[in-house]
C-alpha cells in the first residue's frame, strides 16, 4: 500500500462528529496563558511540525471526543477516518508523596507564591521552585510517553497532536490541572498550603509577611507602615535560567494580529534571536590549561 503523509497508509478525511471538544483558537497558535504556552512551546520544539499542524486542524474541528486527565496520564478518543475512534494516551512522570512534600514545603516558604496559589493564581516563578527541587514542572524532550491505536508510525501522530492541543486549552481554563497531571490535585495542594499556618516571617521564612491583628485605635500612627521590608517581599534571583520570552508568557496576549498572525507569535522568535545573539557575551572564559 503506498505510503501517505501519515505513515504507511493514505491520509483520508476524518469522519465529522458532533459534540466533540473543539479548540477555541481558530487561527495561529493554541494556548493563551503562560503555562499553556510553555507546554506548547516544548511540543513545537520537539515534535514534527507537519503532524502538529494536522493535529491543530483536528482539534479545531472537534475530532477529540473526550479527554480524561489523571495523575501522570491523559487518555482520549479521537475520531479519524475509520469508523472506530482511535485511543490516544499521553503519560508523564507523576511525582510521589515524598517529592510533593518537598515541593509543598518549598512553595509554602515563599509567601507571595503561596498567597497567589491560595488565591487561585499560578505565579510564573513556580517553575523556578520546581527546578530548584530538581523536579521539572513541564516535560522536556524525553518527558512524554505517547501512544495511539492508529497505524501512523510517527509520534506524535495527528491524533495525539490534537489531544495535546486540547489539553493545552484545558490548562488555560484550569492552571492547577498542570499540577494534577504531576500528581497533586488543586484541593489537596491548597489544603496543605493552608495547613502551614499564617503567612509570617517567623520560623526561618525570610520572605514571609507578618500580620498582627490589632484594634484600629491602637495603630493610628503606624496604619500606613508596611508590614515588612519591601526588599523581603521577594527572594533574590536563584540563578535558574530564565527563558528569553518569559515576559511574553507571563502577560496576557494582546488582541493584535499582523496578517492574521498573533503578535506574540511574531515577537517570540525575535526575543529568542536576541537572547542567542547576546549569549556569547555572557559565556565564561575557558580555564587556561596547566
Amino acid at each position: 500500500m503506498p505510503r501517505g503523509q501519515d505513515g504507511w497508509f493514505e491520509a483520508a478525511r476524518p469522519i465529522r462528529v458532533e459534540g466533540g471538544i473543539k479548540a477555541r483558537s481558530k487561527r495561529g497558535t493554541i494556548g493563551e496563558r503562560w503555562w499553556s504556552r510553555r507546554f506548547i512551546d516544548t511540543l513545537e520544539r520537539i515534535c514534527d511540525p507537519g503532524r502538529l499542524s494536522r493535529g491543530r486542524a483536528y482539534a479545531r474541528k472537534g475530532q477529540v471526543l473526550d479527554l480524561d486527565v489523571g495523575p501522570g496520564r491523559v487518555a482520549a478518543r479521537v475520531q479519524g477516518s475509520r469508523p472506530a475512534p482511535y485511543r490516544a494516551v499521553v503519560e508523564i512522570g507523576a511525582y510521589g508523596a515524598d517529592e510533593w512534600e518537598r515541593l509543598t514545603e518549598a512553595l509554602a516558604a515563599r509567601a507571595l507564591y503561596r498567597a497567589k496559589l491560595l488565591a487561585g493564581e499560578m505565579p510564573p516563578e513556580i517553575e523556578e521552585v520546581f527546578g530548584e527541587c530538581g523536579l521539572p514542572l513541564f516535560p522536556g524532550e524525553r518527558g512524554l510517553e505517547m501512544r495511539c491505536s492508529c497505524p501512523d508510525w510517527g509520534l506524535p501522530c495527528k491524533h495525539l497532536s490534537a489531544v495535546l492541543y486540547v489539553l493545552a486549552e484545558r490548562f488555560d481554563d484550569d492552571p492547577f490541572l498542570v499540577l494534577a497531571w504531576r500528581g497533586m490535585t488543586r484541593d489537596t495542594l491548597l489544603a496543605r498550603l493552608r495547613a502551614e499556618g499564617p503567612l509570617t516571617s517567623g520560623g526561618g521564612g525570610e520572605t514571609g509577611v507578618e500580620v498582627v491583628d490589632m484594634p484600629f485605635t491602637e495603630r493610628l500612627d503606624s496604619f500606613y507602615d508596611p508590614g515588612a521590608s519591601l526588599a523581603r517581599l521577594r527572594e533574590p534571583a536563584s540563578g535558574v535560567p530564565v527563558p528569553p520570552d518569559l515576559l511574553l508568557r507571563t502577560l496576557d496576549p494582546p488582541p493584535v494580529k499582523a496578517r492574521h498572525i498573533p503578535l506574540l507569535d511574531l515577537l517570540r522568535p525575535a526575543y529568542r534571536r536576541l537572547a542567542e545573539a547576546a549569549a556569547p557575551e555572557t559565556e565564561t572564559e575557558p580555564t587556561p590549561e596547566t
